[in-house]
């Protein structure tokens, strides 16, 4: 009986044990009966994943006054190279962390210190591997390798500056990758000198003397002129941007008057009526609209056809035909049909004309058709 005592009691001490249990950096010493570290694990109420660092591992026999170690896997938000991730880790710091997954941080360009507990880190983490680079700038290529997060960091790296209207490719605050190149396109300002024209308003003043349909110039429009200095910006011989550096009016334009004629004529018949070439077109202008109905596309043939052949004048005379008057009768004394006073009176000949064309040519601009192929009518 006394050896079975001393049996029994040998085996209770062999399965007692005393170890020292840490997690996550916090230890405690406890003793147990259990045969695995799972069994001690789940005796002290730990729960863990297999994201989770236990060591030794769960099924792994108690070690005899040893050490059982548990570290609950954090997440890291990481940005390498431009490339977000999320990793787990049961590392204690972000270079080892880091290490884990094959990035030296000593090598990379880290937002957060290398040294920095998982515990305290911060938002995303972003890590900038070393990587070949080049940038072409003013002729040359300077190729580096860079731990630069963006082409801002790699041009200040490089010692490169730019320009108030430089250019670069890709922008500024592109991330960078391994082998590219980034262009810089310097910017060149130029200075110009622009004339252009200020078009002349015109304006219509009734006139009560002169002749209703008759129209005279008054003032003659003149154009102004605007002379602009400006600064243009050149990238690669192209111009990208102008800028108005002075504008200024140097000739004033000035606005054509045309006087209307209001006056309505009356050509009784038997008085003789002198009038001058302009106010004969507008006799010419209202005798034709109230007789024939023809308008100013009409008037306008009208007035090239007398044009060329009196330039509307009442005693033109062509010596060797023997042609005469405003429509150039031939003999002038055809016009009599119209008016004893054919040679002096511009109504005459116009009411005498205008019948002349509807007979034969239908309309004013059937006639100047007429002349233009022929060279009379």
């Amino acid at each position: 009986m006394l050896a079975l005592a001393a049996g029994g009691i040998a085996g209770f001490a062999a399965a007692h044990k005393t170890v020292t249990l840490t997690v996550d950096g916090e230890s405690s010493v406890v003793t147990t009966f259990a045969w695995t570290v799972g069994g001690v694990l789940a005796a002290q109420d730990v729960a863990y994943t297999e994201r989770d660092l236990v060591a030794p591992a769960p099924d792994a026999a108690v070690p005899r006054s040893g050490e059982i170690v548990v570290r609950t896997a954090q997440p890291i938000d990481l940005e390498i190279d431009g490339q977000q991730r999320t990793i787990w880790t049961t590392a204690n710091t972000l270079d080892e962390a880091l290490a884990a997954i094959g990035v030296r941080g000593e090598e990379a360009a880290l937002s957060q210190a290398r040294g920095t507990t998982v515990a305290n880190l911060t938002g995303v983490v972003t890590v900038s591997t070393p990587k070949p680079l080049a940038v072409a700038v003013d002729g040359v290529t300077l190729e580096t390798e860079s731990t630069a997060a963006d082409v801002r960091e790699l041009l200040s790296q490089l010692g490169v500056v730019l320009g108030p209207d430089d250019q670069v490719s890709p922008a500024l605050d592109a991330s960078v990758a391994a082998g590219e190149t980034v262009t810089v396109h310097r910017a060149q300002v130029e200075t110009g000198r622009e004339v252009t024209v200020i078009p002349f308003e015109s304006v219509e003043e009734d006139a009560p003397t002169l002749p209703k349909g008759t129209k005279r110039v008054k003032t003659a429009g003149v154009a102004g002129q605007r002379v602009v200095i400006y600064a243009a910006t050149i990238v690669d011989g192209a111009e990208v941007a102008r800028e108005v550096v002075m504008e200024a009016v140097t000739v004033q334009p000035v606005t054509q008057v045309t006087l209307v004629g209001t006056m309505k004529v009356e050509v009784p018949t038997g008085v003789t009526v002198n009038v001058d070439p302009a106010s004969a077109k507008g006799i010419a202008r209202q005798m034709m609209a109230d007789t024939y109905g023809w308008g100013d596309d009409e008037f306008a043939c009208l007035v090239q056809l007398w044009t060329r052949e009196s330039n509307w004048r009442v005693n033109a005379e062509n010596r060797s035909s023997g042609a005469y008057g405003i429509p150039q009768s031939y003999p002038g004394n055809k016009m009599a049909s119209a008016g004893d006073d054919w040679r002096t009176n511009p109504a005459t000949q116009i009411k005498w004309g205008l019948g002349y064309i509807k007979d034969r040519y239908k309309t004013p601009c059937g006639a100047w058709s007429a002349f233009l192929s022929k060279g009379w009518y």
